[in-house]
């Protein structure tokens, strides 16, 4: 973090912040790291964030997957793209609840003290949450490796659907961020994640398809933004199968889609959750 020096203005101490984007990676690259060390010392936190994904790979495999029928593909290829997609929505939100955990310590005053861009510690948080969600994908990868799941597409499509799935929870992390701060506790983020994202997730292409719901869940499962990030895991991965898709652009271009929608995701809530920072207090 940059040590240069605070000048009183006005009778309040100004902290000099570093200019340049040197200074926003140095101030980022600190942040991150105080949340990875936060993360080594909560062990529990990563057990937990990998437990689930393992525990809906081989929930769904092993009890449903006998049950459901795929044209074209087989159920434990098509399904762990949704558990690809349903594992890091849900692990974004760990920016928002993350935050306002932050906000009731009384931390983000001690940093705003600092003389660091606003800037460093959101972007220290995501970044932290993204690696988290990195060991979460190696591990349901590794599961689902075991449980019988192949991708055929080749090594390189399948390293650009893990990109892919990163880059969404990376852009929808700074989403959770700005709610974060917005909340008043900790757990009404989670509680309201559980509401929104568990529907969000379970009304998707994610486990069963669409065109087998009731008709007006089948048009929500087509406009789903998880079914998108999720059709564009399976086209990547080579899981799709021969059973129809959907008619909806977003679903026919899933992973254009995945990219606008995430380049757009940044473009607004970055610069949201640097305004809120800027005149968010502790609680």
């Amino acid at each position: 973090m940059s040590t240069a020096p605070s000048v009183r203005t006005t009778g309040t101490l100004t902290p000099v912040v570093p200019d340049g984007l040197p200074g926003l990676l140095a101030d980022g690259w600190t942040i991150t790291w105080r949340n990875l060390q936060r993360l080594r010392r909560s062990p529990d936190m990563i057990l937990f964030a990998v437990l689930q994904p393992i525990m809906f790979v081989l929930l769904f495999s092993q009890v449903y997957g006998g049950s459901i029928h795929v044209a074209g593909t087989d159920y434990t290829d098509y399904m762990m793209a949704g558990i690809f997609g349903q594992t890091v929505v849900f692990g974004s939100t760990f920016s928002g609840s993350a935050m306002a955990q932050d906000l009731k310590e009384g931390i983000i005053d001690r940093f705003r003290t600092l003389p660091m861009s606003p800037a460093a510690v959101l972007i220290g948080r995501t970044n932290a949450d993204l690696v988290l969600n990195c060991i979460s994908m190696v591990i349901m990868m590794l599961t689902g490796a075991l449980v019988g799941w192949r991708f055929h597409n080749g090594v390189p499509s399948m390293l650009a659907g893990v990109g892919l799935l990163l880059l969404f929870s990376y852009a929808f992390s700074w989403v959770t961020a700005l709610l974060g701060m917005m909340v008043r506790t900790p757990e009404t983020i989670n509680n309201a994640a559980f509401m929104v994202l568990f529907p969000l997730t379970f009304i998707s292409n994610a486990f069963v398809q669409p065109q087998n719901m009731p008709k007006i869940l089948e048009v929500f499962a087509n406009w789903n933004p998880v079914s998108a990030l999720v059709q564009a895991a399976r086209t990547l991965f080579g899981n799709v199968g021969t059973a129809p898709t959907g008619d909806t652009f977003t679903l026919q271009h899933p992973v254009i889609t995945v990219l606008i929608g995430s380049v757009v995701m940044l473009l607004i809530f970055v610069p949201l959750c640097v305004a809120r920072f800027k005149n968010t207090s502790s609680r």
